[in-house]
């Protein structure tokens, strides 16, 4: 990864591309120290500290929420818009047909999303608002439309920081916000480790032992992240007028964990819904049940968040892998996989090795969530209940922007020895 950087750099291009990339994100982690007005912060971290949902919020948004700074939403209602668009673009003829025009289709849908964002963006800032109103210094119609206005309009400049940055800089924009977030973090983690070390939470042996752990699951997750199966695909030949075309071998890369990290947080979103509810209506006997028998942590809610990984990772999947525009689009290129026919034939055979795959996938996704919860129970007193997740993100957002930075160069060696 280093020597791919230092080719990177020496390449004014390249160099260009970082530099503005690097200017972004700081503007970015500017901004995570501009407190919004009316809001007492000192209050709401503590609610913070002791809400395992707000806990997964507050580290996908870098610390903004716990500070509630103007990034306090995050990226997150543009992430949740894009999902929906997703989905709708399946469920939809009219938003399909937009998607297969081509790059302007593509457009098309990037500003409907945009606009879906900003919408989503006042929702959850108007019910963040209201809902924690004891927070506020003064409770009047002005400081609860300046507090919806100043995070809403936070959350569109981390939207347009995001597409600029895949526009004119490298890696995925929204991705790379969510990568710097959870990597500002790291020194307050060293920051807990060192004091539980002081008041004797932790010993030079779980010291060690947990960083082994870090380790050992990043290797993993680096070998399940870049790993694929490889299903060859062979091209007819073909005579069209004087020339022959067709013939060659390739092959159509599948990867085993196609959903990404997506799963994990819908599943922990859902797993501690119960008892969020439960903190909202404190009163309520049954509400109070909710919170009792499903905290975070407990045998029930451990079960629960293995098995809606693993069914979000086969919905996720479903959602952005189609077999059958796959098969279709190789059967129109005369190719086929040897051994199958073409048609409804490919259909199942990818079907079923996409579905071997996913199985994989999400018991995996769902041993790197668990693992740090049942730490946990050993350690007493550290929190890492979400170190699976952000070692996800981290690696995986880390492992594409190499590589695409790695094509890029490859793209230019190309070039050069073409002029």
């Amino acid at each position: 990864m280093l020597a791919t950087l230092k080719k990177a750099w020496s390449v004014p291009e390249l160099r260009r591309k970082i530099i503005m990339t690097l200017l972004l994100l700081l503007v970015y982690r500017l901004g995570s120290f501009i407190p919004v007005p009316y809001i007492d912060s000192q209050q709401l971290s503590s609610l913070v500290s002791g809400n395992n949902f707000f806990g997964l919020f507050n580290i996908i948004s870098g610390g903004n929420f716990e500070n509630f700074t103007i990034f306090a939403m995050g990226i997150t209602p543009y992430i949740n818009a894009e999902i929906i668009m997703n989905l709708l673009v399946f469920a939809i003829p009219a938003l399909e047909s937009l998607q297969k025009e081509g790059e302007e289709g593509r457009k098309k849908i990037a500003q409907y999303t945009r606009y879906l964002t900003i919408v989503l963006a006042v929702i959850q800032a108007l019910g963040m608002t209201l809902s924690y109103r004891q927070l506020l210094v003064e409770r009047t119609f002005f400081t609860i439309f300046t507090v919806i206005l100043i995070v809403t309009a936070g959350t569109v400049l981390l939207m347009y920081i995001g597409d600029k940055i895949t526009e004119i800089g490298i890696g995925n924009g929204i991705s790379l916000i969510i990568f710097i977030s959870i990597v500002s973090r790291i020194p307050s983690a060293i920051q807990n480790i060192y004091q539980y070390m002081q008041v004797g939470t932790m010993n030079i042996v779980t010291l060690i032992l947990l960083i082994i752990f870090i380790v050992v699951a990043t290797v993993a997750v680096v070998a399940v992240t870049e790993g694929q199966r490889k299903i060859p695909i062979q091209y007819a030949k073909r005579v069209v007028g004087r020339k022959m075309y067709g013939g060659q071998n390739t092959h159509i890369p599948l990867r085993v964990n196609m959903a990404g990290v997506i799963p994990i947080i819908f599943a922990s979103s859902l797993t501690l819904l119960p008892a969020t509810l439960g903190q909202f209506f404190p009163n309520s006997g049954f509400t109070q049940w909710l919170a009792k028998y499903f905290a975070w942590g407990t045998p029930l809610t451990t079960i629960l968040y293995v098995v809606l990984t693993v069914a979000f990772t086969y919905f996720y999947t479903a959602v952005t892998f189609n077999p059958y525009d796959i098969a279709d689009n190789i059967k129109k290129q005369g190719g086929y996989v040897p051994g199958i026919r073409p048609g409804k034939p490919t259909v199942e055979y990818f079907t079923k090795v996409m579905n071997r795959l996913t199985l994989f996938g999400g018991i995996f996704l769902a041993i790197i969530a668990v693992i740090p919860i049942i730490v946990g129970h050993f350690i007493t007193g550290v929190n890492m209940q979400f170190g699976g997740t952000s070692l996800l993100i981290v690696v995986g957002v880390a492992l594409e922007t190499v590589k695409q930075l790695e094509s890029q160069l490859t793209m230019r060696n190309y070039q050069g020895f073409l002029k």
